[in-house]
């Protein structure tokens, strides 16, 4: 019951640098919000080669906000454009891994350091 009272919020600051736009998303992508995710990168892919996604203020996920990544990713690599996630959680870790998707993006640690 308390993911029920949480607030059930996503927004996103946008940082363009050069040819690359970083997403900083904040709150939760879960199923009613998930397309506020794929409106928000799909504006940015024809201006931009990559696409950052920040996941450090990212607090949950469920399988909706999980099938809109995989979208933003279909979309991005359908366009010829790069999508990089940054910062994950562990809970988000978690459900990548477990999906077995975590090895289908690319993932930056804090320090640019390609993880595996």
């Amino acid at each position: 019951m308390p993911d029920e009272a949480a607030p059930r919020t996503l927004t996103f600051d946008v940082e363009r640098k050069g040819s690359t736009a970083i997403v900083h998303c904040h709150g939760r992508l879960v199923a009613g919000l998930n397309d506020l995710l794929y409106n928000q990168v799909s504006g940015l892919l024809p201006d931009h080669s990559r696409i950052v996604l920040d996941l450090t203020d990212l607090t949950h996920m469920d399988s909706m906000g999980l099938g809109a990544l995989i979208r933003v990713f279909v979309s991005a690599k359908s366009a010829g454009k790069e999508l990089v996630l940054i910062n994950l959680g562990p809970r988000i870790r978690q459900l990548l891994g477990m999906t077995n998707l975590l090895s289908a993006f690319t993932v930056i640690a804090e320090n640019n350091v390609i993880i595996p």
